[in-house]
Formats: C-alpha cells, sequence, structure tokens
C-alpha cells in the first residue's frame, strides 16, 4: 500500500439522493438521539423573484432571461444527504522492517473501494459507506496476510445482497462479515503451516444515515471528535485495558506495563470470535479516526484532538499524525483513517449532545425462530467402504479433540444412542452396544480350521522352544 499523498479534490459528481432507512425500533431522532437538546428547526432561505439584469421586457409584460450553459454539479450535499470527506494512510514506523497493518475506505453503494479522487468525497448511498483499520501479527509475511484477507472479505461481504432493510440489518451484517474474515484466517491458517498463530485486529465501521456502526476486535481504536471532546467510541480487547477495568491498573502505569501488548482475541487465532458490536448518532461536524495502536500508543489524545479540531483536511490530518507517531518512536506500524461528516441529513450538536458522547453498545435483536427441525446434513467426502448412510442427520462424537461426525446406520448404528461421550473417552463402558463382526459370508467350518491350525501352529512352536 502506497504512503505517497494524493491531492484533494474539488468537488464531484452527485449520485442520486438516498432515502433515510426506516428506524429500528428503540431508536430516536434529531438532536433528541442522545438524551438532550431541542432539535434546530430547518431554516428555509426567502425565496424573491428577481429579474435578470439582461433579461428582455415583451409586450405582455413577460421577461425573457437568456439560456446560460449548463454547470457541473459539485459534492455539496442536498436534501436528506449524509456527505463525508475523508483519507486514509499507513506506514511501516521506525523499527519494523514491513508493514502488517492494512486500512479499507470503500463505497458499497458504488461498489468503489480506494483513495481515488472519487473516492475521497463521498455522498452515502442506500448501501453506505465502509472505513476499517486491521493490525496483522504473526511474523513474516503472516501478519500482512491476515489483515489483507480481512478488509478483502469484509469488503465483499459488505457489497453483496441487496441494500440493507433498517439499521438492524447493516450491523448483522457487519457482525456476520468480521465473523466470515476471522474464520477464513483460522482455515487458512490451519493449511498452511508457515502461517500458523497468524492474525489480526479488526475496527470496521459501516455507516448508513445518520447511524455509525463499529465491528471491534482485538485492540485498534475508533475515536469520535465532536465540539471539544474526543471519546473513544471501541472497547480494547487487551490484558492491560482489561486490568484498568479492574482497578489493577492506572491509565499512568498501563503506559509502561510490559505485558500492554496483549490482546485477548483476535481474528484468525480460532474459528469464532466475539464481535463488539457499538454505534453512534452522528451530528453535523463530527470527525471519526480509526487507528491501530501503532498511533493510539504513541501520540497522546491530547494531541489527537489538537490535530483533529485545526486541521480541516482529512489528507493533512493523517500525515500529521503519522509524523508524529514516527517522531514519539514509531516502534510499530501506523495506520489511520479520518473522515469528516457533514450533509442535511445531520443536525448541529447541542450541548447535550457533545456531553453525552460515550462509548455504547447496539444490541442486535433476537433472530426469528427456524421453522426447519434438523439441520441439515453436512459436507463430506464418504469412503468407498463405509456402510450405506442413512438419512437421519449424523451424530457428534465429542471427545479430547475436534468434534468428529459419525454416520448412523439404518438399523441402529454402531454406536447407538450413546455416540457421545466424557472427555476420557468415547464411550460409557456400561452402556455401550455390542459390536458384531462380520464374517462376509465364510463357511462355519472355515473358520474353525484356521483357528484350530492356528492354535497348534503356536504349541508346536512353543514345543521346539522349550526343548
Amino acid at each position: 500500500m502506497s504512503n505517497s499523498e494524493l491531492a484533494e479534490i474539488d468537488g464531484g459528481a452527485a449520485p442520486k439522493p438516498p432515502e433515510s432507512l426506516p428506524r429500528a425500533k428503540g431508536e430516536l431522532d434529531g438532536a433528541h438521539a442522545n438524551g438532550g437538546g431541542e432539535p434546530l428547526p430547518d431554516v428555509k432561505p426567502d425565496v424573491k423573484a428577481e429579474v435578470a439584469p439582461d433579461a428582455k421586457a415583451e409586450p405582455d409584460g413577460t421577461t425573457e432571461t437568456p439560456v446560460e450553459p449548463p454547470v457541473e454539479p459539485t459534492a455539496k450535499a442536498g436534501p436528506g444527504e449524509v456527505r463525508l470527506r475523508l483519507f486514509g494512510r499507513t506506514d511501516v514506523g521506525q523499527v519494523r522492517e514491513h508493514n502488517e497493518d492494512n486500512f479499507i475506505v470503500a463505497d458499497l453503494t458504488k461498489e468503489s473501494r480506494g483513495l481515488m479522487e472519487s473516492d475521497r468525497m463521498q455522498l452515502v448511498g442506500p448501501r453506505g459507506t465502509l472505513l476499517g483499520v486491521c493490525d496483522g501479527m504473526g511474523g513474516a509475511a503472516a501478519g500482512e496476510v491476515a489483515s489483507q484477507l480481512a478488509v478483502d472479505i469484509i469488503y465483499q461481504r459488505m457489497a453483496i445482497g441487496d441494500p440493507p432493510a433498517d439499521h438492524d440489518e447493516l450491523a448483522a451484517r457487519l457482525v456476520h462479515a468480521i465473523e466470515a474474515a476471522g474464520l477464513r484466517i483460522f482455515s487458512e491458517a490451519k493449511l498452511d503451516r508457515t502461517r500458523r498463530g497468524m492474525g489480526t485486529t479488526a475496527t470496521i465501521a459501516a455507516l448508513v444515515d445518520d447511524h455509525l456502526f463499529l465491528g471491534q476486535v482485538g485492540d485498534s481504536r475508533a475515536y469520535l471528535l465532536r465540539g471539544d471532546r474526543l471519546v473513544q467510541v471501541t472497547r480494547d480487547q487487551s490484558l492491560v485495558n482489561q486490568l484498568i477495568e479492574a482497578g489493577q491498573l492506572t491509565e499512568e502505569e498501563a503506559e509502561t506495563f510490559e505485558h500492554n501488548n496483549i490482546i485477548l482475541q483476535a481474528l484468525g487465532t480460532a474459528d469464532t470470535v466475539q464481535v463488539d458490536l457499538t454505534y453512534v448518532h452522528l451530528r453535523r461536524g463530527d470527525t471519526l479516526m480509526l487507528c491501530s495502536d501503532g498511533l493510539s500508543g504513541m501520540v497522546r489524545n491530547d494531541e489527537i484532538r489538537e490535530v483533529l479540531r485545526n486541521v480541516e483536511d482529512p489528507l493533512e490530518a493523517c500525515k500529521s499524525l503519522t509524523d508524529r507517531a514516527n517522531q514519539a518512536g514509531g516502534h510499530d506500524n501506523i495506520t489511520v483513517v479520518v473522515a469528516k461528516f457533514d450533509g442535511t441529513s445531520l443536525v448541529d450538536a447541542v450541548r447535550a449532545d457533545v456531553d453525552s458522547l460515550r462509548y455504547q453498545k447496539y444490541q442486535l435483536p433476537e433472530p426469528p425462530p427456524s421453522n426447519q427441525t434438523l439441520p441439515e446434513p453436512s459436507r463430506k467426502v464418504k469412503d468407498l467402504r463405509d456402510a450405506k448412510v442413512s438419512s437421519r442427520p449424523p451424530a457428534r462424537v465429542v471427545g479430547a479433540g475436534p468434534a468428529i461426525e459419525v454416520n448412523e446406520e439404518d438399523d441402529g448404528g454402531l454406536y447407538g444412542d450413546h455416540a457421545e461421550g466424557s472427555a476420557g473417552g468415547l464411550f460409557d463402558g456400561e452402556n455401550e452396544d455390542s459390536i458384531e463382526i462380520p464374517t462376509n459370508g465364510a463357511p462355519q467350518w472355515l473358520v474353525w480350521m484356521m483357528v484350530i491350525c492356528a492354535v497348534a501352529s503356536v504349541t508346536i512352536a512353543g514345543w521346539y522352544l522349550l526343548r
């Protein structure tokens, strides 16, 4: 990923204004969403009929105005629109030999991903906007592979299908996309021994109208600047943060804590992951910053707030923040994404909105009960020596290792009704069903003859040895 700077655009074509999504149950509108303040009334400019200076008067009293050439549309927000200006930057730092970080900036409505000039000023469409930062780990090229897989898979999952019907659907898609990325990274690590243990953090933001959802795994961060307040709107899933919340460490002690690089979970280190889902009701003038710990661990919050307040251009803000992290030591890769929000769909923040800004979890509704009573049989390759597979769902054998699927026979199965055993073994000895060894139709006299010959051979051999 190139670290070269790109020129800021002056404007672009404005797409069709998106329709606002229906609100999820229990959500509030306008300035009341964060619990305070009177909403500002919509101000409509007075419209007066004016005659152009070069207009020609007709005998009947009408005027004829010369036709002017059409003006190219700009990226200014129209009625009911959310506009954002954004930029992202990543830097290897001063110590690392290679960069294991990755970030994503994407317009899901246009299916456009990257930092071309047209992507740096967006009008949020019905599919929304996707932003994210991933900090890879695993050494060599493994960390870079993990973070690249994460941003690729999350983007693919968020870009497919119909536009979300409501905010709950968008939030659920974000969680499922992050979970899918974690499972894919875990599978890739199992297939390639050189990449065992690779993983990545993920701080992913999805935006539709004034709702910003954040999915968090690991210790990368999301900050929101509103007015004069800078608030971390995600929570670190790290050992040091757990100790701080338990009261065993202070913020000052955490800066020099020797195990401050230990995180509690990451994408790819297990087949499942717990995504921390939070949300923010945006206001006009809000600024979002996503970053890896290479920035948040090197630059103090006061400095971050100063840059975001005083630097209007997201490109310059990203450059200033990465430069400060490098000047502080640059001990890790540095990645930052900055987005500034505007548009007529957003209301101005009142004092109550500023004071109430905080980390806020988003609770997804319970999934509806399924009409299907039996799970579908899992996909697998059947051995040619296996017996016929019954139409019943496969039983699961749980032991010390991973779950193993076993086919049951139509006549009751090899393991009967006790396929699940304890951790010490697969079966309960008292209830174990008898196992019949098939003879494949061999005559019984031949079987007895083979047994007698075997006994005689052992007897003769023993007699010779004991002579």
